[in-house]
């Protein structure tokens, strides 16, 4: 972890995706908000899942969860 950062994003395959067997997950992180929400969007868009959570002792705590994401991150759907 870089000095500063506050948000991570992890990804991965998802867990239904039988081919994706034996890749693991991987965790990124950032120092913005605005950061994270980039990265999980290209995420996304190459059909992995993904989540993102405030680092400690960044508050408020915030988990945005794999349900969750897409709205989060992307801007025309309030995120």
């Amino acid at each position: 972890m870089r000095h500063g950062d506050i948000w991570y994003v992890t990804f991965g395959p998802h867990k239904a995706d039988d081919s994706a067997a034996g890749i693991a997950r991987s965790t990124r992180t950032f120092k913005s908000e605005v950061d994270a929400k980039l990265f999980a969007m290209q995420i996304l868009s190459k059909g992995l899942t993904a989540s993102a959570v405030t680092l400690n002792p960044h508050q408020p705590k915030q988990v945005v969860g794999p349900s969750q994401i897409e709205s989060w991150a992307d801007p025309g759907l309030g995120g």
